[in-house]
């Protein structure tokens, strides 16, 4: 996962290792109210200075509750499967020196290196908007990654508690392989998506899969929560690739891999992108002021030179207050260039450059929301179907979480003046 080039740059430089980066979808590169601790929109895992990971060992089959809990009280990690009030299976896990561990989910509470709150679609101008009941899971998954080259990464559903242990009711989806070892399902569930052909331009949405306890695969459930589990797919594993997509029924995270991310533009190139679309003075075709991106670090204020496009046509004009179609459809407006009825909306960057599949100029739009990057990322996250709810699926902007309309799901912005 790592180029010659990076791991000599690591070694002389005597920088951690990286594994690879965690990006939540639906933040313009930061939340709404900052990032805070282990609150945030992106998170880097590095090798950590001593192994943390854990390996199945001994496996108990416990018929009272109290042996149990006398196992799980040993201070070392452990999985319970709960199979009937006066049966359960303990597997005891043991420490394992090739791997480290990072765990994700909702709780604060310190075995959780990833916090993950659920996120809230057009979270740009939703701070206050309070999610009444969450669900994502507290502990909801783990990543294991391989201390040693090429340092694979590996997910698992559900993580290990304060006391750490998983544990896994009676009325948890669990089952006993042919093999002989126990694996279940969350509640909710974890899902994965591996895109064909990596994270380029070129890539096509995967098929989303269940993750097991074990790590192993499945097809989906009929819904998230169903008792009934989906059917093992022996052709896949659990393995993260650059470009897979995490889904946690309330946020949906994308892997970016160390290797993935050095080809990846940085926050500096979108800046000088913006500054070069800006030098190249774009004009508004009828009140010819000249318009321009407001800076990374206002992204939530609309200001007076910003940008405004027609999604239907993506003419870029300044703002008007003309051209309403009716009052029942406040925001369909007609285009003065070309009379194209549609939304008209501010623009906004993309900044968050792990988004991004290729350097490209900021030339398309997603429609509805206005957000804008390469035309090659607006095309690729417009065919990608991202869970939501408990069954539904749709595109939706990676910046802001917005599901995607129209026919395109994004449109080409057509600029006056010498920037086309």
């Amino acid at each position: 996962m790592f180029s010659p080039g990076q791991e000599e740059h690591c070694a002389l430089n005597k920088e951690p290792v990286k594994y690879g980066e965690l990006v939540v979808l639906g933040y313009n590169g930061a939340l709404p109210n900052g990032d805070r601790g282990r609150r945030k929109s992106r998170f880097a895992l590095y090798k950590r200075p001593k192994a943390n990971g854990v390996k199945p060992s001994t496996v108990h089959v416990i018929s009272t509750p109290q042996a149990s809990k006398a196992i799980s009280c040993k201070g070392q990690h452990s999985i319970s499967y709960t199979l009937s009030r006066n049966q359960t299976v303990v597997v005891e896990y043991t420490h394992d020196k090739d791997t480290d561990m990072f765990q994700v989910g909702r709780s604060t509470e310190s075995p959780i290196d990833f916090v993950v709150t659920d996120t809230i679609s057009g979270s740009q101008n939703n701070d206050e908007a309070q999610i009444t009941q969450s669900t994502i899971s507290r502990f909801a998954c783990r990543i294991v990654c391989d201390r040693n080259e090429p340092y694979t990464a590996r997910i698992f559903a559900a993580g290990f508690d304060s006391s750490k242990n998983i544990f896994l009711g009676e009325k948890a989806a669990k089952w006993k392989n042919p093999d002989g070892h126990m694996d279940g399902l969350t509640t909710n569930g974890v899902l994965v998506m591996h895109p064909r052909g990596g994270f380029t331009e070129e890539s096509q949405p995967g098929v989303w899969r269940e993750i097991s306890v074990c790590g192993d695969v499945y097809t989906l459930r009929e819904t998230r929560s169903a008792q009934q589990r989906g059917k093992l797919v022996e052709s896949e594993t659990n393995v993260l690739q650059d470009g897979s997509l995490i889904d946690l029924c309330g946020a949906t995270l994308l892997w970016r891999t160390a290797d993935g991310l050095f080809h990846t533009p940085t926050q500096k190139h979108i800046e000088a992108l913006r500054q070069e679309i800006n030098a190249a003075r774009p004009q508004c075709p009828v009140g010819l002021n000249t318009l321009a991106f407001p800076s990374i670090n206002r992204k939530e204020v609309v200001e007076e030179k910003q940008p405004w496009a027609y999604l239907s046509c993506g003419h870029v004009h300044g703002y008007h207050n003309w051209g309403h179609r009716s009052d029942t459809e406040a925001n369909e407006r007609e285009c003065p260039m070309c009379r194209t009825v549609g939304p008209y909306v501010p623009l906004w960057l993309g900044c968050e450059a792990g988004f991004y599949v290729d350097a490209g100029p900021p030339t398309h739009a997603f429609t509805p929301c206005g957000h804008v990057c390469s035309e090659k990322s607006a095309k690729y996250w417009s065919q990608i179907p991202l869970p939501h709810g408990t069954h539904a699926f749709h595109a939706a902007c990676p910046f802001c979480a917005t599901q995607l309309l129209g026919e395109q799901n994004c449109i080409k912005l057509i600029f006056q003046g010498p920037v086309d």
